[in-house]
């Protein structure tokens, strides 16, 4: 073979060699750019379609306070514009966690979602009147494309501590934002002061004092109750945090039966029925034949932040009493809620011993600013965009986060 020919061979392998290394380097360039531009177009549809969700009524507008399954999904209030959502919508959505309730009086069982945060105020729908996760990504239109985590979180969170138990009685309230104190807030707050009845036939009842604070430099106010001497005194302490405008609440209760209470729970969204439940009738927990005397008021919370009463019977007695008593045999109470009030459930009750409690039961879920989370687990997936809003639920005021994720291929 000759030079010339053994020189074309070698200048032809390294020729090559080149086309490999350079489509190897090109594949390595181009992957991350093609990644990148998939990634974009997730963060794009996250941003259009979390205003979707939060500047449309969805479809019928009013389908938060129905029970049937809407035809299209939305969460703006109907009644307003921007960004401004509806309390009882945001109750319609499945929870995200499986924290599910069975309810044993009824035939069949009821599940109903658990969102409730905290001892003392408790919202459970049930789960055949809510709308879940797959309806939302078909009436959203990304079934099979996308998926999504809606999460609402009030801006302010308002806390309640116990400083001195009585004699007298002292409270810490705290105004925090996200990592800074609420210095200089307006605290309105509204005392609940809980009276048990002394005989047979007296039911207890409650008496409501008002007040204004104001939270030093590290965002916290204190107020004191001369007027509880008993450390088994119940009462149940809401607090609304003010400042510039912005609005947050937090609230504390506090009761001597612990073994014993009611639970009020959403039967009916179309009806605006609520039952009254005995604890030992959730999950089989407890033996029947337990009673609890109670009294059910309904209160709205007014411009200057004062409590006043909605009529749920007569006029002349706003509230409703009556006994619950646990067992399947045994009848279970139902209240009529307003039409489109917002507003809160209060239930004071008691056992046989002597003995009672408070419970609150938010009518919209900013009445108590409980958060919402909505959709599927983010933290599953390999590749997920964010985006934001600064929304308002009948004033307080919450941050807006949906997360969104393809489900077409993981984007790393």
């Amino acid at each position: 073979m000759s030079g010339v020919s053994i020189d074309h061979i070698v200048s032809l392998i390294i020729f090559l060699v080149a086309i490999l290394l350079f489509v190897g380097l090109f594949g390595q360039i181009v992957q991350p750019a093609i990644t990148y531009q998939q990634n974009q177009g997730v963060a794009t549809k996250c941003s259009d379609l979390l205003d979707d969700i939060l500047l449309n009524p969805g479809s019928p507008s009013n389908w938060g306070q129905e029970n049937s399954t809407p035809t299209g999904f939305g969460v703006q209030d109907p009644e307003f514009t921007q960004y401004q959502l509806s309390a009882f919508s945001l109750m319609r959505l499945s929870s995200a966690t499986e924290n599910l309730v069975e309810y044993d009086k009824t035939s069949p069982s009821i599940y109903y979602n658990n969102l409730t945060s905290g001892f003392g105020a408790f919202l459970l729908t049930p789960t055949d009147q809510a709308l879940n996760y797959s309806t939302a990504l078909t009436l959203l239109g990304i079934n099979d494309t996308y998926g999504f985590q809606l999460a609402l979180t009030p801006d302010i969170n308002v806390s309640v501590t116990v400083n001195h138990a009585h004699s007298p009685l002292n409270l810490a309230i705290s105004a925090a934002g996200t990592g800074f104190p609420f210095a200089g807030a307006s605290i309105n707050y509204c005392f609940i002061l809980v009276n048990l009845g002394q005989t047979e036939a007296q039911y207890p009842s409650y008496t409501i004092q008002n007040g204004v604070l104001t939270t030093n430099q590290q965002g916290i106010a204190t107020v004191t109750f001369s007027n509880v001497t008993n450390a088994n005194q119940v009462y149940a302490f809401i607090a609304y945090a003010n400042l510039d405008g912005i609005e947050g609440v937090g609230y504390y209760t506090h009761i001597s039966s612990t073994s014993q209470y009611v639970v009020p729970m959403l039967e009916d969204m179309s009806s605006h029925e609520v039952v009254l439940a005995h604890n030992y009738d959730l999950n089989d927990s407890g033996p029947a034949g337990f009673s609890l005397k109670y009294n059910a008021t309904f209160v709205i919370s007014t411009e200057d932040y004062t409590l006043n009463e909605l009529s749920l019977g007569s006029p002349s007695s706003p509230g409703i009493v009556g006994t619950v008593t646990s067992g399947v045999g045994n009848p279970y109470p139902t209240i009529s809620m307003p039409t489109s009030t917002t507003g809160i459930l209060i239930v004071t009750y008691q056992t046989s011993l002597g003995e009672g409690g408070i419970v609150m039961m938010p009518w919209g879920v900013s009445s108590l600013a409980f958060p919402v989370t909505f959709g599927g687990n983010p933290q599953q997936q390999g590749w997920v965009a964010t985006d934001m809003r600064q929304v308002t639920v009948n004033n307080v005021a919450y941050q807006a986060k949906l997360s969104l994720w393809s489900t077409q291929g993981a984007h790393r």
